[in-house]
């Protein structure tokens, strides 16, 4: 069972909370958790009487296992324990003109795609928005001083499947952490029912759809949902989308070697792409240990690229990082046995972008 934490409760129920407290130490509070992403303990506006119980009765959501960082410090993946004793990752990567965290919604994925490390671990639970949150407010924590622009829901775990949980932190992101719509992707393997309900609501930030296909017959394989929701569908979800958002739509391609990487597949994709006018996020794949089959060499990702671009298709080719830490998503809980102890151990950091 989730904890409530301090990030799963609104305004409101925050105001509740203290409801014995003078109504500004509610805004105290607040400022802390969402503008200066303080632990409750450091808050020394608060009195201590309050920190402590703060503290005590809503502890933090994420238990660090493991934090393993490479790229000399520009890429940090966390391995956190749940109060139930599920395992989620979050990744942080500094870029020289940008920071961007990487998080969870879900414990597992029940999506099932096979070349993706979570997918093989199958499903645990949905996250609450207070444990989706918690990731960003770690990353920020360890990234200080430097800001964290970007926020990517391309974690463990498919956004669309917690779409309620997941739109919660989307709106306390932009709206109390102070993150535009802009600097906010989500990631889908292609629910279309999550991509219409994002299409209705108020916020434009950002769609990408991991498609690694462009037919049916292979996206049937590589990515089971596209058998209850195929492409021509999810194409017409993905033009009203855009039509209404006016938002640049993305696909994910995880280049894997001999299977989506020739150059009819670069215009299958092509097809698609041109009357959306979408972006081609390529991922050299990384390995993992239940897929047999490799990602494509460096030199058949360059050529994949520069056919796309020759269709006249905007592509790039996502630089590969974090590979000697396990960074594609699932890969760090795959790689550390659960513990069976890890409720107790609370404290203090599909598809890995």
């Amino acid at each position: 069972m989730a904890l409530v934490t301090l990030y799963d409760l609104n305004r409101d129920a925050l105001g509740a909370l203290l409801a014995d407290e003078p109504r500004f130490r509610v805004d105290q509070l607040w400022e802390g958790l969402y503008r200066h992403a303080s632990p409750v303990a450091e808050m020394s506006n608060l009195p201590a009487a309050l920190r402590n119980r703060l503290t005590a009765e809503h502890p933090d959501a994420l238990g660090e296992i493991r934090a393993s960082v490479t790229d000399d410090g520009d890429t940090v993946k966390w391995l956190w324990a749940l109060a139930d004793g599920a395992q989620v990752e979050t990744v942080l990567m500094h870029y020289p003109k940008r920071s961007t965290v990487c998080v969870s919604t879900q414990a597992g994925c029940a999506m099932a795609c096979g070349f993706c490390a979570t997918g093989q671990a199958g499903f645990t639970r949905n996250l609450t928005s207070g444990e989706i949150l918690e990731q960003v407010v770690r990353a920020r924590q360890h990234a200080a001083p430097r800001r964290v622009d970007n926020v990517v829901f391309m974690g463990m775990g498919e956004p669309m499947a917690n779409f309620d949980r997941t739109w919660e932190a989307v709106e306390r992101l932009h709206t109390d952490m102070g993150l535009s719509a802009r600097s906010l992707t989500i990631s889908t393997v292609g629910l279309i029912p999550g991509i219409r309900r994002m299409t209705a609501e108020s916020l434009p930030v950002n769609l990408a759809v991991s498609l690694h296909a462009a037919d049916d017959t292979l996206r049937d394989e590589l990515v089971p949902i596209n058998r209850r929701y195929p492409l021509a569908e999810l194409m017409d979800a993905c033009a009203e989308y855009v039509t209404t958002r006016r938002r640049r739509l993305s696909f994910e391609w995880a280049l894997i070697d001999g299977v989506n990487d020739r150059f009819s597949d670069a215009e299958q994709l092509a097809g698609l792409c041109q009357p959306l006018r979408a972006h081609v996020n390529l991922i050299p794949l990384n390995p993992t240990g239940g897929f047999a089959t490799r990602g494509s060499p460096p030199q058949r990702v360059a050529a994949f690229a520069d056919r796309l671009r020759r269709l006249g298709v905007n592509a790039t080719v996502r630089a590969n990082r974090g590979t000697d830490i396990d960074a594609a998503c699932g890969q760090l809980s795959a790689a550390t046995p659960a513990r069976p102890d890890t409720s107790v151990e609370l404290g203090p950091t599909r598809r890995s972008p």
